[in-house]
């Protein structure tokens, strides 16, 4: 029998999340997935914001073509320190972490992840890591990059044993949290939810948990090898002794590339969720979207071997590892065809977060062509170790990923804390990242098409000009994310007071109050239906889910 219109998803009658308990120990003893999702976004921001003050350290002593701020080794100090928060410390743990661990079990109708205690040890053991991490690159001064190419990480003088553990520890909070991830996708569904009707982004947060498991301890083989190859001279890598660096390009990289769609693949499942609220219309291809992450997280593991173009393998190889490089190509054309497809006569409505999601279309799909560019050894051979490089993966990782990430941070704000942000406020902030990104990164295709290497501390005085406009859009995109971040936590205290779906979704994490309450729904609600159909109105929607 159905239930009459008024029986909806009603919460239990008791606090907020965030008002059930307080007190700091309350939070940092919590087996709550929203506090605990909530605790990693703010270790992941804050990473992001040092990470991006190291940038601007870089990108300011570039200003001009010899010394400006620092010397050549302070400048492969803060170029490690750069990318190793950026790659390890925010881009990879940024979107499963925070948003995974708040909004899996609201999306799926649990009251929480399979094992909330190996949750909670997930983030302690990301806060040693980063701790280790960074007290051994402040100790020990470590300048191999965030790659720890053999053999110069073999030899360097500075202290790298620390860091390749602390990166270490941090692949065990990864592996931690993509197995509660899959467990909880697989075992804790609602009633009626079938993996044909599962929300997009539970699909992405599970096809980078997949990636999580099987990747990492490749990660952590290689960075256990040069560590030992470091500290006892054993031979594995370094030439010298008898190694072989190619040896570590191969394992690196056969965990580095599959990390791109760690670091991606969230940042899709987020797209994936504005682009149908804010068109108010379902998606154009649901099966479209479903597969081609799920084709994404598969042929990843398969293309780790363009990176190598020039290593010296044979031609078949790099033809191979070319032909499978645009597999991923094609899985991410449909998904950009159906995004595009589905706003194709919606009853749009602009919003921040689809704002955000205009960013990320331009930027995801332009780095992309030049990534298909990079996987052809013909044009790869001319623009390996250039900027050309740097600019390609800053637009499609560090671009796609974090306007994603901000694109998140607002659509899924109102729902993590109540309130409503300055709209107007997180417009301009928006343009301005955009505009930024653009800024800073473009006229580095240029440097690297011109033969400008990457990683230089000095240049010919004929690439100033573009490095200047490059510094300048630096600092441009590094006020638009404190404007966007210093807005949100305006919001926190003075923003208005959030209805429990202000954006009008069909969203299954929009069925309970905003903030929801600690145990997520007063009755485990029956999703068997989309979330994403258009259909039924809100109230059709939560009288169908709250029926028994």
């Amino acid at each position: 029998m159905t239930a009459p219109a008024e029986a909806v998803v009603e919460t239990v009658e008791e606090p907020s999340y965030l008002q059930a308990e307080s007190g700091i120990w309350s939070w940092l003893n919590t087996r709550d997935h929203k506090r605990i999702g909530v605790m990693f976004l703010v270790a992941v921001t804050g990473m992001f914001l040092l990470g991006g003050v190291f940038a601007l350290a870089l990108r300011t002593e570039l200003l001009t073509p010899n010394r400006t701020i620092m010397d050549a080794m302070t400048y492969d100090r803060m170029f490690t320190l750069h990318g190793v928060t950026m790659v390890w410390l925010f881009l990879v743990p940024s979107i499963p972490t925070s948003f995974g661990n708040f909004l899996l079990p609201l999306q799926i109708g649990a009251k929480d992840l399979a094992f909330p205690k190996l949750n909670l040890m997930s983030f302690y053991t990301f806060v040693l890591g980063a701790v280790v991490t960074f007290g051994g690159m402040i100790a020990g001064g470590t300048d191999t990059g965030w790659t720890f190419y053999a053999p110069y990480a073999d030899t360097t003088p500075t202290d790298l044993v620390p860091v390749v553990l602390g990166i270490f520890i941090l692949g065990m909070s990864s592996i931690f949290s993509g197995i509660n991830f899959i467990a909880t996708t697989h075992l804790m569904r609602a009633r009626g939810l079938r993996w044909r009707n599962m929300p997009l982004f539970v699909w992405t947060i599970y096809a980078t948990s997949v990636i999580m498991v099987l990747a990492t301890p490749v990660l952590g083989m290689a960075l256990a090898l040069v560590g030992l190859d470091h500290a006892f001279r054993l031979g594995i890598f370094d030439p010298a002794v008898g190694g072989d660096p190619v040896l570590f390009q191969h394992i690196f990289w056969f965990y580095s590339h599959p990390a791109v769609y760690i670091m991606i693949l969230p940042g899709m499942g987020v797209i994936s969720e504005v682009v149908p609220t804010f068109a108010h219309r379902r998606m154009s291809s649901y099966v479209a979207v479903a597969v081609s992450t799920l084709g994404i997280a598969f042929v990843g593991f398969l293309t780790w071997g363009h990176h190598m173009f020039v290593s010296g393998m044979s031609t078949f190889d790099a033809g191979v590892f070319g032909i499978m490089s645009m597999f991923v190509a094609i899985f991410s054309a449909i998904k950009v065809f159906t995004w595009t497809g589905t706003l194709y006569r919606g009853q749009i409505v602009v919003r921040t977060p689809l704002i955000y999601f205009f960013g990320f279309l331009f930027l995801f799909v332009f780095g992309g062509m030049t990534g298909v560019a990079l996987a052809t050894q013909s044009l790869d051979v001319h623009w390996t170790d250039t900027y050309f490089v740097v600019a390609h993966f800053h637009f499609i990782m560090v671009g796609g990923s974090v306007t994603a990430f901000l694109a998140a941070a607002h659509y899924w704000f109102p729902k993590m804390f109540g309130r409503l942000y300055n709209e107007r406020v997180g417009t301009l902030a928006a343009v301005a990242v955009f505009m930024g990104f653009v800024l800073t990164f473009f006229p580095q295709f240029l440097l690297g098409n011109m033969g400008m290497p990457r990683r230089y501390y000095s240049y010919p005085p004929r690439f100033q000009f573009l490095h200047v406009l490059s510094t300048g859009g630096a600092w441009l995109l590094g006020g638009a994310v404190l404007i966007a971040l210093g807005n949100l936590v305006v919001a926190l205290k003075w923003g208005r007071k959030a209805p429990p779906n202000p954006w009008h979704s069909r969203g299954f994490e929009w069925l309970t109050t905003s903030p929801p309450p600690k145990h997520n729904f007063a009755v485990t609600p029956t999703l068997d239906f989309s979330p994403y159909d258009y259909t039924l109105t809100e109230e059709e929607a939560r009288a169908r889910a709250g029926a028994r």
